[in-house]
């Protein structure tokens, strides 16, 4: 069974950044899209962002442009570097695999982005 471990999480001001990292135990991790996936008080998880294993990557049209999916397969990490930050990306972000049977989730991390 993989476990995933977010970190990176915390208070910001708007316009900051933040880089959040996921960790995967086990060598599967380099076969699998993974992604990120946020969810806010009172709303559905959703995906944000998602990378395959050669690094092809695509975003939620509320992140492109700020948010950069990226990983190291050695380390099985894939990292989320979340730029010019705004309210509304408040949430507990989550990393997970792409495929119709998901991983067991993480606790995630908060990313809280107030003034």
């Amino acid at each position: 069974q993989v476990q995933l471990v977010e970190s990176g999480g915390g208070l910001v001001q708007p316009g900051g950044s933040l880089r959040l990292a996921c960790v995967a135990s086990g060598s599967i991790f380099r076969l699998n899209v993974m992604g990120w996936y946020r969810q806010a008080p009172g709303k559905e998880r959703s995906l944000v962002a998602q990378i395959t294993s050669g690094g092809s990557t695509s975003y939620a049209d509320s992140v492109k442009g700020r948010f950069t999916i990226s990983r190291d397969n050695i380390k099985s990490t894939v990292y989320l570097q979340m730029n010019s930050l705004k309210p509304e990306d408040t949430a507990v972000y989550y990393c997970n695999r792409i495929a119709a049977s998901l991983w067991s989730w993480g606790q995630g991390t908060q990313v809280t982005v107030s003034s």
